[in-house]
């Protein structure tokens, strides 16, 4: 049993490790690590996304978890809004901290390790909070960061975009029954192993990165602790909420429960500082968002010990 768990855990702590010794030795330059993002956002993870919905089977199930997950995320906005005295004066960006989750960044990356070959179960769990970030958690970002964001610029946003592309994409081929008709062609196997081998880096490219980019400001950690337990508080309640409303309506599928609960462990969006002015308040939110990485390792290995039970 340790050594099963040791098999999903250790490549998760090496390649962090080594994202960590390639920002200190400089192995990699920041230039260098934009260049991965790029290869990560616009190549390997479209394709890892694409695959997951053009092959998936689509049914109220899919329906059902989408909504539980972008209400959810809902709540969590708005329970941020309603805890933001607890950590003043670093309230103002509170509530994107304890709402949505880092799946793109992150949660493919570690659930590959627990499920080979099976993203799209995690990927049912993540296109609701991807809808939710690109519309309701982005424009309330960019309003409390003092801008105004009209619905063309949202949908320009998300059509520029090609991880949401990749899965609107394969969400409309897989549920108008293409994927099923191109995966029993002849062409499939063809098609299936060129997808395959664009996706393959993904996870270690994810883990360096995010390994890189590790950021703590000691001054700052009791503001930055205080937040990481109020989001662990909000999520373990949203996971209760949500796991027990999807399972009483579908039968329980264990792969999907634990999809769930590494959704909920993971930190929040890496998006923050890209989308809104977070001047005077960057520290606090790289800081949290490092602190909160950190801690969805450790729980990681909580969940790869249940995946395995």
């Amino acid at each position: 049993m340790v050594l099963s768990i040791l098999q999903k855990v250790l490549p998760v702590l090496i390649t962090f490790g080594l994202g960590t010794l390639c920002n200190r030795k400089r192995i990699i330059s920041p230039e260098g690590l934009k260049g991965l993002k790029a290869v990560v956002s616009n190549i390997t993870l479209p394709a890892v996304l694409f695959s997951a919905f053009f092959t998936a089977e689509y049914s109220g199930e899919i329906a059902l978890i989408f909504t539980v997950v972008f209400l959810s995320c809902g709540l969590g906005l708005a329970a941020g809004f309603g805890l933001r005295r607890f950590v003043q004066p670093y309230g103002k960006f509170l509530p994107f901290l304890t709402t949505n989750f880092e799946g793109g960044m992150l949660g493919y990356a570690l659930f590959g390790l627990l499920y080979a070959g099976q993203t799209k179960i995690f990927a049912m769990v993540d296109i609701g909070q991807t809808m939710f970030a690109f519309t309701v958690f982005l424009m309330t970002l960019k309003a409390v960061g003092g801008q105004k964001t009209t619905p063309r610029e949202l949908v320009g946003n998300m059509v520029r975009n090609p991880v949401l592309i990749a899965i609107v994409l394969g969400v409309l081929l897989g549920a108008l029954g293409m994927g099923k008709w191109v995966l029993a062609s002849a062409a499939g196997p063809m098609i299936t192993d060129v997808i395959a081998f664009i996706a393959a880096p993904t996870s270690a490219l994810i883990l360096l990165i995010v390994g890189y980019e590790l950021n703590f400001q000691r001054s700052l950690m009791r503001p930055v602790l205080r937040t990481v337990g109020l989001r662990l508080m909000v999520m373990a309640a949203l996971l209760g909420i949500g796991t027990l409303v999807i399972f009483s309506l579908i039968p329980f599928e264990k792969p999907l429960f634990v999809a769930m609960m590494l959704a909920y462990s993971l930190p929040a969006p890496f998006i923050i500082p890209l989308y809104a002015d977070v001047t005077g308040q960057g520290e606090y939110i790289s800081t949290t968002l490092s602190v909160q990485t950190m801690v969805s390792i450790a729980l990681y290995v909580a969940i790869a010990a249940y995946s395995l039970a």
